[in-house]
């Protein structure tokens, strides 16, 4: 039942923002199953009191955001290379100035180790927040069927999307740049997984009188142009063929705009190259060596289950449902939520690799939340509610 990107959010609970490139957000991680929404929705109808918490709190978070002024890619200050400040940029998160030279360039890297000069572009901060906010006005338009929820995410997506005076230019040519390196890098695709869950929230408004037919077509004109340039460009490509999380969010990401877009058969292609990945991937204990090599392994091993659990979701609109898929080799989704599932829940402290700061357990309700769902998990469920205590009936995730 569920992906968070995009959870898709927890409700009164801080996402932290672990680690540079990963930023989770409220938003991360949950792909919507619309027949539990469908269900969840005739029971708010009903003032079921088991649910009601949950979706008063949802009301009183987007009233919260029908203040948040709409954002743009045009708030940068400084230009990206073309000149052009319709195009996205942002620089790499762990690449700092060189102190062995004059000017600081060319940069180098310090894994897990945060350069705030990312700040200067405020693209990366933004688009993350539009999403997660466009994310949950529409849920509040969809269980309410208020207006002016759809309303106020027609015009935050019009402004970033569509508006041409402040539209993102359908490409990410200048995503995660580095100082006297490069312009842009495959990695900075992963900025745009958020719009996994902006496309959740698209579909949740596409009954609104404010989003009208003519916004949903020029919508689709959109990613599919951006679909077209992350298959075609080099850099597009480059992420493709990223063997660790990288490539598995490049999935996640394609997949969710191919079935936007309605391209049936592009999508079945994307699960099938999915569960490739899940097979050169993870070793025979169910975890992926690429992440456990990381100073964050913890984290980034939870960031690319997170990613698998979105294709699985998705995957049920496609031939194969990665649920249930085993490989040839024994690898299999459900041997990764053994895996890891042990550690989310706190019954073993984290040995597998490094982890040089805390993991935030909140950012792992997600994957148990799937567990509980597709694996039957109870043990996951309970240390959900148990460790929500109080905040549990609050939870965003209960209507999810």
């Amino acid at each position: 039942m569920y992906r968070k990107i995009i959870g898709l959010f927890f409700i009164c609970l801080v996402s932290q923002y672990l680690m540079a490139q990963i930023k989770l957000s409220k938003s991360d991680i949950i792909v919507l199953d619309y027949n539990t929404i469908a269900q969840k929705k005739k029971k708010i109808q009903a003032k079921d009191s088991e649910l009601y918490p949950a979706y008063l709190q949802l009301l009183k978070d987007a009233d919260k955001l029908l203040n948040y002024l709409p954002v743009s890619v045009m708030g940068k200050t400084d230009l990206p290379p073309s000149g052009d400040k319709h195009d996205y940029m942002s620089l790499a998160p762990y690449w700092w100035p060189n102190p062995a030279t004059a000017n600081g360039l060319p940069y180098i890297r310090k894994d897990g180790e945060i350069n705030p000069e990312v700040k200067n572009y405020p693209d990366k901060e933004h688009m993350p927040v539009l999403c997660e906010h466009i994310n949950l006005l529409a849920l509040a338009y969809y269980f309410s069927q208020d207006e002016k929820y759809a309303a106020h995410a027609s015009k935050l997506l019009q402004v970033w999307f569509l508006d041409p005076a402040t539209k993102m230019n359908p490409n990410l040519k200048y995503g995660q740049a580095v100082k006297g390196v490069v312009d842009g890098r495959a990695e900075g695709l992963i900025d745009t997984r958020q719009f996994i869950f902006v496309i959740d929230g698209i579909n949740l408004i596409k009954s609104s009188k404010y989003w009208t037919a003519q916004n949903q077509k020029e919508m689709k004109a959109w990613f599919a142009d951006f679909l077209n340039w992350i298959q075609t460009s080099d850099i597009g490509k480059d992420e493709m063929n990223a063997p660790n999380n990288h490539g598995v969010w490049y999935d996640a990401q394609t997949l969710a705009i191919a079935l936007y877009v309605d391209s049936t058969n592009l999508a079945n292609k994307i699960v099938q190259r999915a569960a490739n990945r899940l097979d050169l991937q993870q070793d025979s204990n169910g975890f992926f060596p690429l992440e456990l090599a990381r100073t964050t392994s913890f984290h980034y091993s939870a960031f690319i289950l997170n990613a698998f659990t979105v294709i699985a979701q998705l995957s049920e609109k496609t031939n194969i449902n990665l649920w249930q898929f085993k490989t040839s080799s024994g690898k299999s989704l459900s041997k990764a939520f053994d895996a890891l599932i042990p550690f989310l829940i706190q019954k073993k402290e984290w040995t597998a690799g490094q982890q040089i700061r805390p993991y935030s357990f909140t950012d792992g309700y997600p994957i148990l939340l799937s567990a509980h769902t597709k694996y039957h998990c109870n043990e996951c469920f309970d240390f959900i509610k148990t460790n929500a205590n109080q905040q549990y009936k609050l939870l965003l995730l209960n209507l999810l």
